[in-house]
C-alpha cells in the first residue's frame, strides 16, 4: 500500500462464543505483533446458528463480556500500549428484533458488526433496528460495519438502493481475510461505487485462532485494488476519534 496505514483486525472472537482463547491471551499475543487496533466481535444470535456455537444469548453473559473488555481497554491505556482494543459484537440478522433491541444497548459497544445483509428484507429490517436506537438518543454511538458482506445479493439489481441505504447509516464495509470471494474483481463495480459514495471500508480477520490475528494482507492489497485509500482513511479518523472520546473519560 503506497499510504502507510495503521494495521486492524476488527472482527475477532473469543471464548465468549465460537473462539478459541481468552480475551486476555487474544490481547496479550496482539501486543507482540504491530497491530494497532483490534476489536473483538463475539457471535449475538437466537436464530438456527445459536443451536450450533455458543454466543452472547443473555444479558448477564454480555455484561461479564463488557467487563472483561473493558479491564483489558483501561490496562493497555494505562500502561501507554500502542495496541488499542474496542468492544465490539457480531449481530445475526436472522435474530429476532425483539431479542436484539431487548438484549443490545449500542452505546457500551464501540463497534457493531451486522452479518448476513442478503436481501431488501435485510435492509428494511437493519433500517428498523438502527431507527429505534436512534430514536433512543443514545449517546457515544458506535461504529456500525457488514461483516464479510457478500456483493453478490445486490450486484444485479439494487445496488443504488444498497449504496444510498449504506450512506444515510455511514455504515462500513468489511474486508474480511476470510472470505475473499466477497472481494474479488468480479465486483468492482460494487467497490467503484463504494468509492464514489466515500462508504467506510475496514478490515478484519474473523480470527477464532491466535494465528490468523495479523492476517491482513490480503486486505490490505485488495483496498488498494480498487483505490480505496480514502475511504479506508476516514475509517481510520473514525477510530482515532473514537479512541480519543475514551481517552477523555
Amino acid at each position: 500500500m503506497k499510504i502507510e496505514f495503521p494495521k486492524l483486525n476488527l472482527h475477532i472472537h473469543s471464548n465468549y462464543s465460537d473462539g478459541r482463547n481468552s480475551i486476555g491471551l487474544i490481547v496479550m499475543t496482539a501486543l507482540k505483533t504491530d497491530l494497532d487496533y483490534i476489536c473483538i466481535t463475539d457471535h449475538f444470535t437466537d436464530s438456527w446458528k445459536a443451536d450450533h456455537i455458543p454466543n452472547l444469548n443473555n444479558l448477564d453473559k454480555i455484561k461479564r463480556y463488557l467487563e472483561e473488555l473493558t479491564e483489558f481497554k483501561e490496562f493497555l491505556v494505562k500502561e501507554n500500549k500502542k495496541l488499542t482494543l474496542f468492544k465490539g459484537i457480531e449481530i445475526d440478522l436472522s435474530s429476532s428484533e425483539k431479542f436484539i433491541i431487548n438484549n443490545i444497548s449500542p452505546n457500551k459497544f464501540d463497534f457493531i458488526l451486522f452479518e448476513y445483509l442478503e436481501s431488501f428484507e435485510g435492509i428494511a429490517f437493519l433500517r428498523k433496528i438502527l431507527n429505534y436506537w436512534k430514536k433512543k438518543n443514545y449517546n457515544d454511538f458506535p461504529l456500525i460495519g457488514l461483516a464479510h458482506f457478500d456483493p453478490s445479493f445486490f450486484i444485479t439489481r439494487g445496488l443504488d438502493t444498497l449504496l444510498a441505504f449504506l450512506k444515510q447509516y455511514d455504515l462500513i464495509i468489511e474486508f474480511n481475510s476470510s472470505y475473499p470471494q466477497f472481494y474479488s474483481s468480479k465486483y468492482e463495480v460494487f467497490f467503484r461505487k463504494l468509492k464514489e459514495s466515500s462508504i467506510k471500508v475496514s478490515i478484519g480477520c474473523d480470527s477464532h485462532h491466535l494465528s490468523t490475528l495479523k492476517d491482513i494482507e490480503g486486505p490490505y492489497a485488495m483496498i488498494e485494488f480498487y483505490n480505496l485509500e480514502e475511504n479506508f482513511k476516514s475509517l481510520i479518523e473514525s477510530l482515532v476519534f473514537k479512541k480519543s472520546l475514551y481517552l477523555k473519560k
